[in-house]
């Protein structure tokens, strides 16, 4: 049996920093000047059964992993396709989500581009500090080694002494000329 909702369920990862944000942002854009949201925000906690009353075919895992919004018939948007319907719902974004439907000889080019975008958003996430979002891609692996390199450092609460250096202008300095003195290095004044 699943819960049917009169208004569309974003479902979000709380224990992302990322999702969190993003999620907490669509609940204040959501929210009418009555008191009234547009969309249902929704974290998804770490209880597989309540999401199965939901959906019947919802995953936990696969809603960790990728965006979910569960439509009031009983189907789901997911990825790109589940932040169009955000944005569909949403009062200040609404006037340009229309664009994501748009469609050129069966085509949909913003619709491709917000999956791009999301795609790169959803193997990016980990890069962020989100262990519950999995692992980044292979393609990401350096960036990873960097972003953890960087943390590795202004972690460090002993860092190692830095030499300091004078620069090169003040080591080439002239002496100064004292009256009646000859100059160091045989200089002439």
């Amino acid at each position: 049996m699943m819960k049917k909702q009169p208004k569309p369920i974003l479902l979000f990862n709380d224990e992302c920093a990322v999702c969190g944000h993003i999620g907490h942002w669509v609940q204040r854009s959501a929210m009418s000047k009555a008191g009234e949201t547009s969309i249902v925000v929704q974290p998804i906690g770490d209880d597989p059964e309540s999401l199965r009353l939901l959906n019947a075919d919802l995953d936990i895992w696969d809603a960790y992993e990728t965006i979910h919004v569960l439509m009031p018939d009983g189907s789901m948007r997911l990825g790109g396709e589940a932040v169009a319907e955000t944005l569909r719902n949403l009062p200040n974004t609404k006037w340009f989500a229309w664009s994501f439907g748009a469609s050129i000889f069966g085509f949909r080019p913003f619709q491709f581009i917000l999956n791009v975008a999301y795609a790169i958003l959803a193997d990016a996430r980990p890069l962020f500090g989100c262990e519950s979002c999995g692992k980044p891609r292979i393609w990401l692996k350096p960036i990873d080694w960097v972003t953890k390199w960087v943390k590795s450092l202004s972690a460090n609460p002993h860092p190692k002494p830095s030499l300091h250096f004078s620069s090169l202008s003040a080591a080439r300095r002239r002496p100064v000329a004292i009256a009646g003195e000859p100059l160091p290095h045989g200089g002439h004044s």
